[in-house]
């Protein structure tokens, strides 16, 4: 069983990182919150290797995607540390038909990710809406941004 536990984080550890490597060639996509960095970003599912997409039970599917949210604290030593905050939003699209996102926390060693899927919409704009509530003791903070997918069939 461990090593059924490793193998997953494992997976899951190279997927984000290659997340995170292409989102940062194209954009960072983060937002600032005084001490706290919220990263998010948006993928198809297909593009999950099978073993990861099992390994934590994520249909790969041309027409769904995936948001994966993780938040960060600033260190003074100038490093980071993960935080485990609460996700909820939504995914509309031009239309403002509205379909809800069902976070769910995978914890990965030094990482913590908030992940839910969705169903794409080809070649129209989808605005996602969440609200990333990085402490108890204040108000969650609305984070927005619009993404288009292209599906080739």
């Amino acid at each position: 069983m461990a090593i059924a536990t490793l193998r997953r984080f494992s997976l899951l550890t190279l997927l984000m990182g290659t997340l995170l490597s292409a989102t940062q060639a194209a954009a960072e996509q983060m937002v600032r919150v005084g001490e706290y960095e919220i990263h998010y970003n948006a993928i198809e599912t297909r593009f999950l290797t099978p073993e990861v997409a099992q390994a934590n039970s994520i249909q790969r599917s041309i027409g769904h995607g995936l948001v994966n949210v993780s938040v960060r604290e600033r260190q003074p030593d100038g490093t980071t540390r993960p935080v485990n905050a609460s996700v909820e939003g939504y995914v509309s699209d031009l239309t403002d038909t509205r379909e809800p996102l069902s976070f769910r926390t995978v914890h990965d060693g030094d990482a913590t990710y908030h992940l839910a899927t969705f169903t794409l919409r080809q070649d129209e704009p989808m605005r996602f809406n969440l609200d990333v509530r990085y402490d108890r003791n204040e108000n969650p903070e609305p984070v927005s941004f619009i993404q288009r997918f292209y599906i080739e069939r």
